[in-house]
């Protein structure tokens, strides 16, 4: 498997007959940089998923967070507030650690959670490690902040982990 993702990686790459390209400061058009494209994709999928239902698409949710925690070298920890109609309102990248762990505080998860008036909050975090079976650390983590938040009626609907392409939920899985 790993060996088709790498060679439809490369037949990618070289396909491209066109490049694309971006406009400079003085309004000149030349070929765009790598990190300047995966920007762009970010922006749009950011502008895509912000207001949407995001829980009626999940293919649209995973590929943002595939984009924005797949090839991170050190763990995110992250939240998607939603509003009572699990609309996007905003995605919030709170704590970065190592290479294998991050500390999350869950009292600032609750005060950011009512600063935005969130109704429910996604939490997303990536494994470095490509792995994305949660820890027992993580599966603490979830049940603490689903304690913490329920307090303020704000509620939990998934912990997705991030392990390169593959992304783990943890209410798939009836973690939740």
């Amino acid at each position: 498997m790993l060996h088709d993702l790498f060679s439809s990686l490369v037949s990618f790459e070289f396909s491209a007959s066109v490049p694309l390209l971006v406009r400079d400061a003085a309004g000149e058009y030349r070929p765009a940089e790598a990190d300047e494209v995966l920007l762009a994709a970010q922006r749009l999928l950011a502008r895509r998923v912000r207001g949407c239902h995001v829980l009626t698409s999940p293919a649209l949710a995973r590929d943002f967070l595939r984009l924005r925690h797949g090839a991170l070298e050190c763990e995110v920890f992250a939240v998607v507030h939603l509003d009572s109609q699990n609309r996007v309102l905003d995605y919030v990248e709170m704590f970065r650690g190592t290479v294998a762990q991050t500390w999350v505080h869950p009292r600032e998860v609750v005060k950011d959670a009512l600063a935005r008036n969130s109704a429910a909050l996604l939490l997303v975090h990536g494994h470095p490690s490509g792995l994305a079976e949660p820890s027992p650390a993580d599966r603490a983590l979830t049940q603490t902040l689903k304690t913490a938040l329920s307090l303020v009626d704000v509620r939990v609907l998934d912990h997705l982990i991030v392990g390169g392409s593959v992304i783990y939920s943890m209410a798939e899985h009836g973690l939740m």
